[in-house]
């Protein structure tokens, strides 16, 4: 049954009212340099959310080097923050407060590997130094974007239209539900109608790490590797329909000394089966105190052989 119009706007009114209130506004002042006045103080605008008692998630971007952090909630009640966590790899912080205003609740947190294309969310934050929270809509373009830098490597990003302007980064992307499904992270200059989010379940990923090793880590075996869909599985007639590709092995790397190579299809990671890019970042994340993970490769020599390969495991800092 089709909901009519009227009560979608109301209870778009009611969830966008709702989750305003645990947006919040953060502002920075970090230290720059300039040739003629030498080091000066350079302001900073961002959005950020309350996902927790007295927690608040944010991009690392937006505090990071800060000296001074405050925060500001939509009854323009202001806090000092303390950055707790900055990974600036995943481009997630958690800034904690003394205290929250009365009534204010943190978002729920929804699971950004079921969105699909076409799904309406709805961006909060405080954009361009406004008085905030401000809100605008759209949908998702598409997920599983990538954005790699020299120090930064955005992983599975959800591409929207919903409008995004400086002042955005941080604040929580929300389906219809009201539920937080990923974090606005970056505009691209000059694209008409492209922004992104790191998904929320990236953000739950931190908090994991977090409470198993006292910080957010990076791990990795040296592999680029890519999803079976049965598109690809034709199109390259591979013998299996389920598994991951390995497309380049870095070498001086663990996979590479372990003798993994371009065209072998990983089934299995730590005896589980595979079939998704994430879950190998997973497996070799969760492995880090074993120092290894193995992996059942299926491989092309004379035939196809099924084999099982224990990888060492290396901390990335």
């Amino acid at each position: 049954m089709v909901t009519p119009l009227k009560d979608f706007n109301e209870h778009v009114i009611k969830v966008v009212d709702e989750v305003s209130k645990g947006v919040v506004t953060i502002t920075t002042v970090k230290l720059g340099f300039e040739s003629i006045f030498g080091t000066v103080p350079i302001r900073g605008l961002g959005s950020g959310f309350l996902i927790g008692e007295n927690i608040i998630v944010t991009n690392a971007h937006v505090v990071s080097d800060a000296r001074v952090v405050d925060v500001i909630f939509f009854d323009g009640s202001r806090f000092d923050g303390r950055v707790l966590i900055a990974d600036t790899y995943r481009d997630v912080a958690l800034v904690s407060v003394e205290k929250v205003p009365d009534g204010i609740k943190p978002l729920p947190l929804g699971d950004s590997n079921k969105l699909r294309v076409g799904e309406i969310v709805f961006a909060v934050g405080s954009p361009l130094g406004l008085p905030g929270p401000t809100v605008t809509m759209g949908v998702i373009s598409a997920v599983g974007r990538n954005i790699v830098g020299e120090n930064v490597a955005l992983e599975d990003l959800i591409q929207t239209d919903a409008a995004i302007n400086p002042g955005n980064s941080g604040g929580p992307l929300v389906n219809v539900d009201g539920m937080a499904v990923g974090m606005v992270t970056a505009i691209i200059p000059y694209a008409q109608g492209v922004g992104f989010a790191i998904p929320i379940n990236t953000v739950k990923r931190v908090l994991e790490m977090i409470k198993l090793y006292g910080r957010p880590v990076r791990a990795m075996i040296g592999v680029y590797a890519a999803s079976i869909t049965p598109q690809l599985a034709s199109a390259y007639r591979l013998p299996l329909k389920r598994g991951l590709l390995i497309v380049r092995v870095i070498p001086g790397t663990p996979a590479y000394e372990a003798r993994i190579a371009p065209g072998d299809i990983i089934t299995k990671i730590a005896g589980k089966e595979v079939s998704d890019v994430r879950e190998l970042r997973r497996a070799v994340e969760d492995s880090i105190m074993q120092g290894y993970v193995e992996l059942e490769v299926y491989r092309q020599g004379y035939g196809y052989r099924r084999v099982k390969v224990p990888v060492m495991v290396e901390e990335v800092g």
